[in-house]
């Protein structure tokens, strides 16, 4: 952590880019997105304790993850917080405006069943090392790039943890599993939800290449839905199941067609532009 980069300010200055110490180098306001919306989703961690003890239960096993996962998430916030703190990567009152409002309205995805909270973290926690690991690339001071290359590094270790979870869910009960992958798939939000202005920000980090539609189909859709988890070739379905099924895929084929279209036209743009 850079506190050495430090600095005193008086309350009222009104903050700058230019103010920011990256070790020399700059970032855009796509990157800067990224990391307010990625310590306001850390910053959302006692509803989502809440919301995992609620799903999954707090005693034995399943309590000593949670509560586990809640102190590894709890030292992303605290780390990332440091960082922008010491840097002034972003504006310190505009990050702190956020936070407020978005612990304070508690807005968060709310799986309703077990079997729907195993497919969405497995997704979710996939999304945030996505999101976390592009951020740092791209942010080239590199105190910064060793923070979120260790955040990222625990958020793949919980997504393999649910991402298995889910594989053996299914073997248990594949149409349950079935059916809730097939609705978290077609409803899944990013944690994000609920941030003030999250849209416009959400945008920023597409432009940017952080995470966008042509990732999420490329690196979760199709690598973990299809290929881990296999639902295409899942046996022994209910009717309604079944259903689900044929529903998820036809999405799927949807999301892949789109996401081949986003990423010729982007190739297109880079190409034109050189």
């Amino acid at each position: 952590m850079p506190h050495e980069r430090g600095r005193k300010y008086d309350p009222d200055t009104e903050w700058s880019a230019d103010d920011a110490d990256l070790g020399g180098a700059e970032i855009d306001d796509g990157v800067r997105s990224a990391l307010l919306l990625n310590l306001l989703t850390e910053d959302n961690l006692p509803y989502y304790f809440r919301t995992i003890e609620r799903l999954f239960g707090a005693s034995d096993t399943w309590g000593t993850w949670a509560r586990r996962w809640t102190a590894e998430e709890g030292r992303h916030s605290m780390v990332i917080y440091g960082y922008l703190m010491a840097t002034r990567a972003i504006d310190p009152k505009q990050l702190e405006r956020a936070r407020m409002i978005q612990v304070a309205n508690g807005v968060i995805p709310d799986p309703g069943s077990a079997h729907r909270g195993f497919a969405y973290v497995a997704m979710q926690e996939l999304a945030t090392r996505i999101s976390h690991r592009n951020t740092g690339t791209l942010l080239k001071d590199k105190a910064g790039y060793d923070v979120m290359m260790r955040v990222a590094a625990d958020e793949n270790r919980h997504h393999l943890f649910y991402r298995d979870i889910t594989k053996a869910a299914i073997e248990v009960d594949p149409s349950g599993m079935v059916s809730a992958i097939a609705r978290e798939v077609l409803d899944f939000q990013m944690p994000g939800t609920g941030v003030p202005n999250y849209k416009a920000h959400a945008a920023a980090i597409a432009k940017a290449g952080i995470y966008d539609f042509v990732l999420h189909y490329e690196q979760i859709l199709a690598p973990i839905v299809l290929r881990v988890w296999n639902v295409e070739n899942i046996t022994g379905l209910s009717a309604e199941a079944e259903r689900d099924r044929d529903d998820l895929l036809a999405q799927l084929t949807k999301i892949e067609r789109v996401a081949k279209r986003m990423s010729e036209r982007q190739a297109n743009r880079e190409s034109s532009s050189v």
